[in-house]
C-alpha cells in the first residue's frame, strides 16, 4: 500500500477538520492511495490515532460540522430535504452499480460466491430479499406496508414471488417515479401501491412491517417514534423486519456528538443505531418483542466492494452524466470507507425480527442456504 501526498495543503486539511478533512482533500485530489480501504482498515485497527485526528485544532472544525449537521433535523421538511440531498441525485448515477433489483442495502452472499463476478451481486441481492419473505412467511393473503421503498425492489419481489400485497412509502420523489415504473412494467400495480409520504403519517394496520436500512435516515431523536409507528401499524398479531446498519453498543453516544464523512457529505442528517438503543426504544415505545437477531455485516462488505468495482468501472458513464472528477472521489471514498468499517466489525448490518404480543413465530428460524 502506498500513499503519496500531491499537495501539502493535504496537512492544513487534516489538521482543521480531522478525519473529514482527510477525506475532503482526497476529493480535492491532494493526495492518493493505491488500496484505500487498506488504509482505512489500517486506521481502524488503530483507533487511538484515528481519535487523536480529531482533537486540537481539528476540534473547532468539528464543533462546526456539528452545528451544521444539527439543522440537518429529520423533521418533516428536514427529511425531504435530506433524503433528496442523496437519493434524489438521478436515477441513471444508482443502475450504474446496483444490481438488478436496484437494492441499495447489504445483500447477502454465501462463501465463495465473491469469486463468480458480475453475477454474484444479483444472487446476493435477491437471496437477501427472500431471507426477509421467508422470515415473515408472506402469503398472498398478507398485506405489508414497507418504510422506505427504495426503487421497489422488495415490493416487487415481495408481490411477484410470495403474491401478497405490499403498501410502501418513500419521501423521494425520484424514488417514488422510478417505482412506480417499475411496479408498471411489471404488471404489478393491482398489488403494489407506492405512497409519497413521511412514515410517521402511515395509518392502518397490516399483516407485516418491513423496513430495510431507513432507519438510518431518521434521526436519533426519532427512534421511540420510529418503533412506536411500526408497532401501531401491525395487526395483534403482526411481524416486522427491520434491516439496519449498526454501531458498537460503547461508541454511540459518542457517535451521536460526531460528525463523519458519510454524515457530512453523504446522508445529512443520518445516524447509526446501537442494537442496545433499539432494542431500548422498542420497550419504550412499543409492545413489540424481538424474536431474532441476525447480522449480516460481513456480506456489507461484499457489496460494498461489488459496488465500488462497477462504479469505477462505468466512470465514462458517470462523467458522461455530467459528474465531475471530484463527485467521482467523493463517491470513490465513501465506498471504500464503509467497505473497512464493515471489514473491521466497527459497523454490523442486522435483521431484527420482532413480534406481537400474539405472533406465534415458527419455532426454528429458517436456515440460510445458497438459493435463498
Amino acid at each position: 500500500m502506498q500513499l503519496r501526498v500531491i499537495d501539502p495543503g493535504f496537512y492544513r486539511q487534516a489538521a482543521l477538520n480531522g478525519s473529514v478533512g482527510a477525506g475532503e482533500s482526497y476529493m480535492d485530489g491532494q493526495w492518493q492511495c493505491d488500496d484505500l480501504v487498506a488504509l482505512m482498515r489500517l486506521l481502524l485497527r488503530n483507533r487511538e490515532r484515528l481519535d487523536a485526528m480529531e482533537t486540537g485544532t481539528a476540534r473547532l472544525g468539528g464543533w462546526a460540522m456539528r452545528s451544521l449537521h444539527a439543522f440537518a433535523r429529520n423533521t418533516r421538511s428536514g427529511s425531504r430535504r435530506n433524503i433528496a440531498a442523496h437519493y434524489d441525485l438521478g436515477n441513471p448515477l444508482f443502475k450504474l452499480f446496483l444490481d438488478e433489483n436496484l437494492m441499495y442495502s447489504s445483500a447477502i452472499f454465501v462463501d465463495g460466491e465473491e469469486a463468480l463476478g458480475e453475477a454474484a451481486l444479483e444472487r446476493a441481492a435477491t437471496r437477501k430479499l427472500e431471507r426477509i419473505c421467508q422470515k415473515l412467511r408472506l402469503a398472498p393473503h398478507h398485506h405489508v406496508v414497507e418504510i422506505g421503498t427504495g426503487w421497489g425492489g422488495f415490493a416487487l419481489h415481495a408481490a411477484r414471488e410470495h403474491g401478497c400485497r405490499v403498501t410502501t412509502t418513500t419521501i423521494s420523489r425520484e424514488q417514488f417515479e422510478l417505482a412506480n415504473q417499475r411496479i408498471a412494467a411489471a404488471g404489478l400495480s393491482d398489488r403494489v401501491t407506492v405512497l409519497l409520504r413521511d412514515y410517521r403519517d402511515l395509518e392502518g394496520r397490516f399483516d407485516r412491517v418491513v423496513s430495510i436500512e431507513m432507519i438510518e435516515a431518521i434521526g436519533h431523536q426519532y427512534l421511540d417514534t420510529y418503533f412506536a409507528k411500526v408497532g401501531s401499524l401491525l395487526a395483534d398479531d403482526g411481524e416486522a423486519l427491520i434491516q439496519a446498519i449498526t454501531i458498537e453498543d460503547h461508541r454511540y453516544k459518542q457517535a451521536l456528538h460526531s460528525v463523519d464523512f458519510i454524515k457530512r457529505h453523504i446522508f445529512p442528517g443520518s445516524f447509526i443505531p446501537s442494537v442496545a438503543a433499539m432494542t431500548g426504544a422498542i420497550a419504550r415505545a412499543s409492545d413489540l418483542r424481538l424474536f431474532n437477531l441476525e447480522d449480516i455485516g460481513p456480506s456489507y462488505a461484499l457489496t460494498l466492494r461489488a459496488w465500488r468495482q462497477r462504479f469505477m468501472a462505468q466512470l465514462p458513464q458517470v462523467r458522461a452524466l455530467g459528474y465531475d472528477e471530484r463527485f467521482i472521489r467523493m463517491w470513490e471514498f465513501y465506498l471504500a470507507y464503509c467497505e473497512a468499517g464493515f471489514l473491521e466489525r466497527s459497523i454490523g448490518d442486522v435483521h431484527l425480527w420482532l413480534n406481537k404480543p400474539d405472533a406465534r413465530p415458527p419455532q426454528f428460524v429458517p436456515g440460510l442456504t445458497a438459493d435463498a
